[in-house]
């Protein structure tokens, strides 16, 4: 007992970073509730509209699925929701007639763009944070959806670090370590994506050398 104190009272930095996501997963679990109810829709129908915005050619449902980590049914079901509320369409997919695309009408691309945006209580959480704190979280954040990746826990998320633009600590020694090929620019700790939708990515053998060259670069 540290100090006197039971152990309880003395968790680990790992424990109170985990009470930390959990209360943070629980505003946004809520504001996803709230700002969905307000437009009819629920979380799942939200996040496929913003599933078909973001994706860079024809998605189907399987591919829908697998991004929101949740069951073909469940997908199937908001999708049927959402193409009764007019703001998506199946139609049959020009390179295989035998399977069905989704795409967003006009109402469903509006819709989209207001589910693609966050809750602005989150917003100004985060916006609160020094700038270097904030690009520190995100490198943390980065890191732990890789690991969660890779152990299959979580579907897989189109990030800088995982992109074959990416040249991470390209730029050694500067504010603007990394280079993103796509737009030819020196880019920030601040600027990586967890979710972009130009990423293309990096063949399978390059992604441990694009990891290490990362996670060994630091802005000063």
């Amino acid at each position: 007992m540290p100090n006197g104190f039971p152990s309880s009272a003395h968790p680990s930095t790992v424990e109170r970073i985990l009470a930390g996501l959990a209360k943070l997963s629980l505003v946004m679990r809520h504001e996803a509730w709230r700002v969905s109810g307000e437009r009819g829709l629920t979380p799942t129908q939200s996040q496929i509209l913003s599933a078909v915005a973001g994706s860079r050619g024809p998605i189907g449902i399987k591919s829908v699925a697998q991004q929101l980590a949740v069951t073909m049914g469940t997908a199937s079901e908001a999708v049927s929701a959402l193409v009764d509320k007019g703001f998506i369409e199946k139609r049959a997919d020009e390179r295989d007639g035998r399977a069905v695309v989704l795409r967003l009408t006009r109402a469903g691309r509006r819709e989209a763009a207001r589910a693609r945006q966050w809750p602005d209580t989150m917003l100004e959480a985060v916006q609160s944070l020094p700038e270097p704190d904030q690009a520190a979280l995100l490198r943390g954040l980065i890191g732990m959806v890789r690991f969660l990746q890779e152990q299959g826990a979580v579907p897989t998320a189109r990030m800088c670090v995982r992109c074959r633009y990416f040249r991470p600590n390209a730029h050694a020694g500067t504010d603007k370590p990394h280079h993103c090929m796509f737009i030819d620019a020196p880019i920030a700790d601040a600027d990586l994506r967890l979710d972009c939708d130009e990423m293309e990515p990096a063949p399978a053998e390059l992604l441990p050398q694009l990891w290490s060259d990362f996670i060994g670069s630091r802005a000063p």
